[in-house]
């Protein structure tokens, strides 16, 4: 192993890391430095084993012929040493431990953990929230829930509910909405990172080619929540989103029109990993508790 002692282990993290995500930018975020610092990382490692892996285009960073084995030795390689922290760290397997948006995490997952802490005393939770895409082959991850297709490589993705959305808005503003039209006349709060907009809504009810008008824009859908809550406007929302704040009250669904998205929420865990029990009873507790809210927007 002498000839490691010619190249960074930094450095080779970073090439692993751009290659397995397909950029820079995705690389930094996985390991929590700049941009440049990756790129110059890349540059000075390819110095160091004198081989070019990537080659820089219009459409960025392509991995070379030569490129390719060197970068899937060096996965498997990380992988290994990931999973050799991992057992050299695991002090305590009733420890489980779940990555989520922060959104799922607030809105619907949080008020629910009593319920679970009661069923399984002997389990504890640890909540990593965030909207990154965690890579769960390297992380401590036991478990992640995601929103899209279903369609992440490297994972076994597993349905939990299709996502359907519809308009909410606060009590007093769905009194004076008589019909599906009559939506119109509301101003919208938007969540401007939605993977869909509002005709998708629109259609389903019929009335494809209009919308609301934009009262404000939002990058965060818990933001876009407490506005419609606030009564600022209306907002299309999801079953795991609006649960808690409809069985509170807090908002009203005017219509019972809803629409699905194309999108859903997903149990992921890393490809080819075994299921502990941990994790089998965890996605047991979940199904039980969705199978609520899928019971209270039927």
């Amino acid at each position: 192993m002498r000839n490691l002692n010619s190249v960074h282990l930094n450095g080779l993290r970073a090439l692993e890391a751009v290659g397995r995500l397909g950029s820079l930018q995705l690389a930094a975020e996985e390991l929590g430095v700049s941009i440049g610092a990756v790129s110059q990382q890349v540059i000075k490692t390819e110095a160091q084993l004198d081989q070019l892996i990537f080659e820089r285009t219009s459409k960025g960073m392509v991995v070379t012929q030569a490129g390719a084995p060197v970068l899937a030795a060096l996965t498997e390689g990380f992988n290994r040493m990931s999973q050799a922290v991992s057992i050299a760290q695991r002090r305590d397997d009733a420890t489980l431990t779940i990555s989520v948006a922060p959104v799922f995490a607030a809105r619907w997952l949080v008020w629910r953990l009593d319920r679970f802490a009661a069923r399984f005393p002997d389990i504890k939770l640890r909540i990593d929230a965030t909207t990154c895409l965690v890579n769960l082959s390297t992380s401590d991850v036991d478990i992640g829930i995601r929103v899209g297709a279903g369609q992440w490589p490297g994972v076994m993705a597993e349905l939990l509910v299709e996502q359907e959305v519809f308009p909410v808005c606060a009590p007093q503003m769905a009194r004076d909405l008589k019909e599906p039209a009559d939506i119109r006349k509301l101003p919208a709060v938007i969540d401007g990172r939605a993977m869909f907009g509002w005709e998708v809504w629109m259609q389903e009810a019929g009335l494809s080619g209009s919308a609301p008008a934009t009262r404000h824009v939002f990058n965060d859908a818990s933001l876009c929540l407490d506005a419609a809550i606030a009564g600022q406007g209306v907002m299309l929302a999801w079953q795991t989103l609006a649960d808690y704040s409809l069985q509170a009250g807090q908002l009203a669904v005017p219509f019972g029109i809803r629409a699905k998205t194309g999108f859903g929420h997903y149990f992921v865990t890393a490809e080819g990993a075994r299921e502990p029990k941990k994790v089998r009873d965890f996605k047991a507790w979940i199904r039980e508790e969705m199978a609520g809210t899928v019971k209270l927007f039927s």
